[in-house]
């Protein structure tokens, strides 16, 4: 595809990093629209947008970093080429995760209200990022014969060169955005706070675990030489938000 969007003399503007940008942006405005939705300070939420957004990219890096070491043994200095791929999602969303619950109980802010908030902003930046990563060829899919199929021939790219591949950045983005349209809906229908948080991990982990099964990135250590890491956690995750869901729910008609 196109990794280097453009060329401003010796500066070179990554396709990764403004689609991941793009991402940022459009997740913070969608947190900052909610958040006036549930009467909360906009302001207030912004703030924590900004910790979050740090914490998810030094905790996809970290992650990404800790699942493959011998690639950064020799050249330490890789760690901090972001452009070059290697951001794990369930990595950023656990580092993320840390700083929001920092932050909410430093300035009380109620964890169902802001998770639910968070459930409509991910999959939306999340959708773009994704984008980010097939114009980089990271994330990349295993080859197939499939009429959909793309074949990455820059040498820039992450992915195999001039070999047909499943196009799975673009699947995944694809389930990111009917992610986002789903919680749109849902959140007309919410019955308590942190509904829509669960479903979001539902459908997400569902998503992940299948999507995975397509991708021939390096992955990591795996789970009895069958479920890479990424998609233990989300099967783990999805399966643990299936049953809060369904306790919280009987709470409620109780």
């Amino acid at each position: 595809m196109h990794p280097i969007l453009l060329k401003i003399g010796p500066i070179s503007v990554h396709t990764y990093g403004f689609f991941l940008a793009m991402g940022m942006l459009a997740g913070i405005y969608m947190a900052r629209s909610e958040a006036r939705r549930y009467c909360l300070d906009p302001d207030r939420i912004m703030d924590l947008c900004f910790y979050v957004v740090i914490a998810a990219i030094v905790g996809s890096r970290l992650f990404y970093v800790l699942t493959t070491p011998g690639l950064y043994l020799t050249s330490p200095l890789e760690i901090f080429k972001i452009w070059n791929g290697g951001l794990v999602f369930y990595g950023g969303f656990i580092g993320a995760a840390l700083v929001v619950i920092i932050y909410l109980k430093k300035y009380r802010l109620p964890l169902g209200k802001i998770s639910d908030i968070a459930a409509v902003a991910m999959p939306l930046g999340h959708f773009f990022g994704r984008i980010g990563c097939f114009f980089a060829g990271c994330c990349y899919g295993k080859s197939c014969q499939m009429p959909w199929s793309v074949t990455f021939s820059s040498p820039d790219s992450l992915a195999p060169l001039n070999i047909p591949l499943h196009p799975t950045q673009l699947y995944e983005s694809a389930a990111n955005l009917m992610v986002f349209l789903t919680m749109l809906a849902c959140r007309r229908h919410k019955r308590f706070d942190g509904q829509l948080f669960l479903i979001y991990i539902i459908l997400y982990g569902v998503n992940r675990s299948i999507i995975e099964m397509f991708r021939d990135d390096f992955r990591g250590g795996t789970f009895f030489g069958i479920f890479s890491i990424s998609q233990a956690i989300a099967i783990a995750s999805a399966i643990t938000s299936v049953i809060a869901l369904a306790v919280l729910s009987a709470r409620k008609k109780s």
